[in-house]
């Protein structure tokens, strides 16, 4: 049984201040949640309504299987925890760190650089396509979304998860390490090499920068080539999410 206290810590978890403070997070929905309790993250509590419960006998046999303590409330006490319009009753707290999260970078390729991607919706998503394309290595700039923020983790639907993602990296800081382990930089753009017609090479980093502002003049700097999805019709430019879908498909899938 969650007493008053404990609701209140957990519900404090909805606001980055205290994610930040006490290291924590909370993920809300059945799928969301499966892919966290089977990831190397570490789950503290599940927390579900009685009808939730109810309702999904199936998902009972992986919280045993991990030994996770569940706790279930009254409807009202879970919309306090909830950050959703109409909540699926369940939700989970997970640790922030990842159990067996690498800590060397630039072990894989391509590798994505994420430069203020400000929306958190938009950041899920790329994280998602990121996911479905094998990417393994995602860094975030310092004035990236948060990556617990409950919108981010909604938006990636569980391949937070997957990944080795890395916060408030500067890639100006690698520039050398770039170098000595042969990646070439490129950077989308509204304007650039098209990207169909751009030969891959071998070790890739793929810069996707904010979509209204554009990269800025030191991530342009770092660039090694500045490639574009070029335009056909009239839109004056395209989701960042969804260009960052099309350019990993053809990095991924060239020869």
């Amino acid at each position: 049984m969650i007493s008053t206290n404990q609701l209140k810590y957990y519900s404090s978890l909805l606001h980055k201040k205290f994610r930040n403070e006490e290291r924590k997070f909370i993920a809300e929905g059945k799928k969301i949640i499966l892919e966290g309790i089977k990831s190397s993250y570490t789950c503290e509590v599940i927390i579900a309504v009685k009808t939730f419960i109810d309702n999904n006998i199936d998902i009972l046999d992986e919280i045993d299987s991990k030994s996770i303590r569940v706790e279930v409330i009254k409807n009202q006490d879970f919309n306090k925890i909830s950050d959703t319009l109409n909540p699926q009753g369940i939700a989970a707290v997970f640790h922030k760190e990842k159990n067996n999260k690498s800590t060397k970078l630039f072990e894989s390729s391509p590798v994505v650089y994420l430069d203020n991607i400000s929306e958190p919706g938009n950041l899920g998503t790329i994280i998602r396509n990121c996911d479905w394309f094998g990417i393994s290595e995602i860094f975030l700039s310092t004035n990236c979304a948060e990556l617990f923020n409950p919108k981010t983790i909604r938006a990636s639907m569980g391949s937070l998860f997957h990944l080795n993602i890395f916060e408030n990296i500067s890639l100006s800081s690698y520039k050398n390490v770039l170098k000595e382990k042969g990646y070439k930089v490129l950077c989308s753009h509204i304007k650039g090499t098209n990207i169909f017609k751009f030969n891959t090479g071998s070790k890739i980093v793929v810069i996707f920068s904010n979509e209204s502002k554009g990269p800025n003049n030191e991530i342009l700097n770092l660039s090694d080539e500045i490639i574009t999805i070029p335009k056909i019709g009239n839109a004056e430019s395209l989701n960042v999410a969804s260009a960052s879908a099309i350019i990993l498909a053809k990095l991924t899938h060239s020869s």
